[in-house]
């Protein structure tokens, strides 16, 4: 039996029927790879049975304290049933794209059971008309609650369900999984009526602990490093306001290639950085059709991971956050990448001064009733259609493996992730990196973007005008280059003439003759 951590406990706290709080994925198989060329829903469900016990996650179970006094615990589930778990559906014809993405959606609104493992996971046939994805294909729908895994861990937890060869018979730890009873609801409130007391002790060893880091941000604000400026402006959009309980989901596929080549648009510009821009300029074009485009920039919040290496495959958050001005109010391409790659340094300069992983240890010590009572409160007030927003979205940038990996044998060719929403951000961005791909997947609310194809080509018209740009730049840089290359090869014949100069004036044999002749005559 562990105890949840208080970052853990938010997003247990913010869970409500019409805005669950679980993060997920879309992962398409190609089974030609596995024996025999094909997978059976059997041989999946045997397969992850076998590997339950490589990730805590999968068998835990939540138990809540009386009254919400203090943190939940995880306790390993004793009524734990695989097949609740683990689902199975088929596409009706023609099996596309865009019907793979509606009951993606569907499946994605429905809130998890919190008295089981929150996770679940839905196998999906008949993925017959998807441009790139080989026939006889499946896709796993995943969904895991917030409050088991961050990005980090999450990709950790893919790791554990799959396999760097086709093989499946690879030899595995030992199972030394044991389940537990429920903790006594008794000892969990007086465990949390004693936390209570002395928590405060805690709180002020943290605070302690981030004064150097206000200090360093005190600092930073009067040397002008960094600024509030992008949070305070942020303007209030459709994207923006209290959740729905219906969602939409789509998703692009870029190369990685293009995408680390668009790097050179702004110097020191990293793969994040493009990706932001890109989503920037897809917000814009959507916004500009409803004639909704907003004088200041639309602002992100970009999850950053403090987890290390001793925490890896520990479940729970390990995260902090950077808020980044996506630069939605320039129209050139090349512009936004320079604005956009100017605010992640002042935003990182702004969260490595405050202390990333302090600000998740402080996070960790807020009082379990205050965070019940204050998410109820701001859920049935409605408080997120009268405040003025903090960020606009949310573009998490979670790193796949490069090599490609198997489940059950089959090869994995296709990863888009999806993304909670809370009351106040009703688009979500994700985006993964996965061999020679990168994905940019979007979760969003109806009444935010009911148009999700249209949404999706704004963020291939945008990708597309930063390749214009590129190319656009490439051509100024190499018709200069030309330029100086022309001026070089004229360079030498000038240094020939300046020598000629120079030489006539230096006396020669003629001229030395006709000087004496000159002299003959006088005399």
């Amino acid at each position: 039996m562990k105890q949840m951590q208080g970052l853990d406990t938010v997003f247990v706290a913010m869970e409500r029927p019409t805005a669950p709080v679980h993060i997920g994925s879309v992962l398409i198989y190609d089974p030609s790879t596995a024996p025999g060329g094909f997978v059976r829903f059997k041989d999946i469900l045997s397969f992850i049975e076998r590997r339950l016990h490589m990730s805590d996650t999968m068998r835990q179970k939540m138990v809540k304290v009386p009254f919400g006094i203090d943190y939940p615990y995880w306790v390993q589930d004793s009524n734990f049933d695989i097949e609740y778990h683990i689902r199975h559906v088929a596409l009706p014809k023609p099996g596309d794209w865009r019907q793979l993405c509606i009951l993606a959606a569907r499946i994605f609104a429905r809130p998890l059971d919190l008295s089981r493992p929150p996770w679940e996971f839905t196998v999906v046939e008949g993925l017959d008309n998807i441009p790139g994805v080989p026939k006889g294909a499946y896709a796993i729908l995943t969904k895991v609650h917030h409050a088991a895994i961050d990005g980090v861990s999450g990709v950790d937890l893919m790791n554990v369900l799959h396999t760097m060869t086709p093989d499946t018979d690879s030899p595995l730890p030992p199972d030394n999984w044991r389940p537990e009873a429920d903790p006594s609801q008794i000892g969990m409130f007086a465990r949390g009526y004693v936390s209570n007391l002395i928590n405060p002790i805690r709180q002020a060893k943290a605070m302690r602990n981030a004064l150097p880091g206000m200090m360093r941000t005190a600092k930073g604000f009067l040397r002008k490093e960094f600024d509030f400026n992008a949070l305070l402006n942020t303007p209030k959009t459709r994207f923006n306001g209290t959740v729905s309980p219906h969602r939409m989901f789509d998703s692009r596929t870029f190369s990685l290639k293009d995408i680390k080549s668009l790097r050179a648009l702004s110097d020191g510009a990293k793969l994040n950085d493009v990706m932001l821009s890109i989503t920037g300029g897809a917000m814009r074009l959507y916004l500009d059709r409803y004639d909704e485009l907003t004088e200041h920039s639309l602002t992100t919040m970009a999850p950053i991971s403090v987890r290390d290496e001793s925490e890896k495959n520990t479940m729970g958050n390990q995260v902090s956050a950077m808020f980044v001005p996506l630069g939605s109010h320039i129209p050139s391409a090349r512009e936004r990448m320079k604005y956009v790659t100017e605010e992640t340094v002042k935003a990182k300069g702004l969260t490595n001064a405050m202390g990333a992983r302090q600000m998740t240890e402080m996070a960790k010590l807020a009082p379990a009733p205050m965070m019940n009572v204050g998410a109820q409160l701001f859920s049935r007030l409605k408080l997120a259609d009268h405040m003025k927003p903090g960020v606009n979205t949310v573009v998490t940038n979670v790193p796949g493996p490069p090599v490609p990996i198997y489940s059950t044998g089959a090869k994995l060719v296709g990863l888009h992730g999806m993304l909670c929403l809370v009351d106040g951000v009703k688009l979500g961005h994700v985006v993964h990196s996965y061999v020679n791909d990168v994905t940019l997947a979007f979760t969003a609310c109806r009444s935010a973007v009911p148009d999700p194809d249209f949404y999706s080509e704004c963020i291939q018209k945008s990708f597309d005008e930063h390749i214009d740009a590129l190319k656009a730049q490439i051509k100024t840089q190499d018709a200069m280059a030309a330029k100086i290359a022309g001026k070089k090869k004229a360079a030498p014949k000038k240094k020939r003439t300046r020598t000629a100069i120079k030489t006539d004036k230096t006396p020669t044999k003629k001229s030395a003759t006709s000087k004496t002749n000159g002299t003959a005559k006088k005399q």
